[in-house]
């Protein structure tokens, strides 16, 4: 975007209790102004079954309400509306479920790690307060997760994701509709114990300000607001008397507080509870509130893709730095298989619009496996892909560069494909096919430049052209095409060269 520009953008986050999403006009230096926002309530994690499946209302409430988004949305092309499902989303194993809610918002939905919600809530809050150079502990309580972060300015310091929030701890510990001081002290108790594993090193970090993001601690800033026991912030002393006040009133169907919306109240409990519990651990005195938030992140996060400071870049970039990765030898990859790409991309069915970034990743970190061991390093790389926290990329990109590099040498099959999203499945394939090819004609590890070598990819056949005589002056690159026209055969595929 330059002159006088702008471009229209969308963050939707698909929470544990409800959905959100905020349309943008962005403007010159990054700035962006609201064009829509829509929350809507859905309780998902309150249909979420103890075999991990949603019941049919949870899903056609989710469903409705990613229609009405999806109106809204409909003619914004792709890239341009970023969509994440978050911790229901990241238990739920209903993959039929996420194709109609793709279907029914018309955009892709991600879904993201703990770790990466954590990242994308620090952005939008960060990018909410003013400018400070402060280090500030940030605290968001979700639905099914509370993210905790320490960070400067726009970079986190350090991040946990735990695995707790405001409606299965109000699902857990006051299910029977009840407010007592034994199911506080229960859900509170709780609630440290989770927290525990990140009090020593948060502590040892430090920050000079604390702040809270999201439904929970909003609604609970609101509440002691209007009944006068603080004003700005949220204190300890604001917290018990809220939490007293609380219990007074007994039950979760009868409560009644200035300051609280109905269709808050029934997951308020629950969330009080871990707020405490993250005052009490962490020895807050007063937090205040951003109205940043994950889908505000979202927004900052597509702006910087778009304008190409993705930070998953950054991510690829730190990962070879630490394993020592060959760089020179990530680069002949890397020109092999862009060249291969821009071949045969439209002939070859490769329509994703991120899939040449794939590969350019895939190239740099696809002998990552080195550092554990030589023999089976592809399968070492696979597992460090997909396990190692990996800022920016979702559960189905790890999946995608786990594929590429778990695929790149050694048997091939399509069970190795699996945990790619079945609708990209096919082009991943694909992709993996010409990363192989460029791999094995850079075995040599040469500083001499490859020949131009011509390549022909349509529906299931490959063939490659070399110059006159160079394959028989390269017998072991010979040897090693004609070992993979048995590999490629074992995915459906044909691979002739000449």
């Amino acid at each position: 975007m330059s002159g006088t520009q702008s471009q229209v953008v969308a963050g939707v986050d698909l929470g544990s209790h409800s959905f959100h999403m905020i349309v943008v006009r962005v403007d010159e230096g990054a700035r962006f102004h609201v064009l829509d926002k829509l929350r809507e309530r859905v309780r998902l994690a309150a249909g979420l079954t103890a075999e991990r499946t949603l019941t049919p209302e949870a899903q056609e409430r989710a469903l409705e309400s990613l229609r009405r988004m999806g109106q809204r949305l409909r003619g914004l092309p792709v890239g341009a509306v970023r969509a994440v499902g978050t911790n229901t989303l990241r238990q739920s194993k209903d993959g039929q479920f996420l194709e109609r809610a793709q279907e029914a918002l018309g955009h892709p939905i991600e879904i993201i790690s703990g770790r990466e919600e954590a990242r994308l809530v620090y952005l939008g809050v960060s990018h909410s307060l003013a400018a400070s150079g402060d280090r500030r502990l940030v605290v968001d309580i979700g639905g099914g997760s509370t993210e905790c972060i320490i960070g400067e300015q726009f970079e986190p310091v350090d991040l946990d994701s735990l695995y707790m929030g405001c409606v299965s701890h109000t699902m857990t510990f006051f299910g029977d509709g009840r407010i007592t001081k034994e199911a506080f002290q229960r859900a509170e108790m709780a609630a440290r114990l989770e927290i525990e594993p990140l009090v020593e090193r948060f502590k040892e970090l430090g920050w000079q300000s604390v702040v809270g993001s999201s439904g929970t601690i909003i609604a609970a800033r609101k509440v002691v607001e209007a009944n006068g026991w603080t004003q700005a912030h949220i204190t300890q002393k604001s917290l018990k008397r809220l939490r007293k006040a609380m219990i007074a009133q007994g039950r979760i169907d009868k409560l009644a507080l200035p300051g609280l919306e109905a269709d808050r109240a029934i997951v308020f409990p629950g969330g009080v509870a871990i707020l405490k519990a993250v005052f009490d651990m962490l020895e807050i005195e007063s937090m205040q509130t951003a109205s940043g938030a994950l889908r505000e992140g979202l927004i900052y996060d597509l702006l910087g893709r778009i304008r190409h400071e993705d930070v998953r870049d950054k991510t690829i970039r730190a990962l070879a730095k630490r394993y020592g990765l060959d760089m020179a030898q990530a680069k002949r990859v890397r020109r092999t298989v862009l060249d291969f790409f821009d071949q045969s991309q439209n002939s070859f069915g490769l329509v994703n619009e991120e899939a040449r970034q794939f590969l350019e990743w895939a190239s740099v970190i696809h002998e990552i496996g080195l550092s554990i061991s030589y023999t089976g390093y592809h399968k070492h790389g696979a597992y460090l892909i997909e396990n190692l926290e990996m800022a920016g990329f979702s559960r189905n990109g790890r999946a995608v560069l786990s594929a590429i590099v778990r695929s790149h040498r050694r048997k091939l099959r399509r069970e190795l494909f699996d945990r790619v999203r079945p609708e990209f499945r096919e082009e991943v394939l694909r992709l993996a096919l010409l990363f192989r090819l460029a791999v094995r004609l850079n075995r040599s590890r040469s500083g001499a430049a490859l020949p131009d070598i011509r390549i022909e990819a349509a529906k299931d056949q490959i063939h490659l052209s070399f110059p006159e005589g160079w394959l028989e002056e390269h017998p072991l690159t010979g040897a090693d095409l004609a070992e993979e026209v048995g590999s490629f055969r074992a995915v459906g595929f044909a691979l002739s060269y000449r």
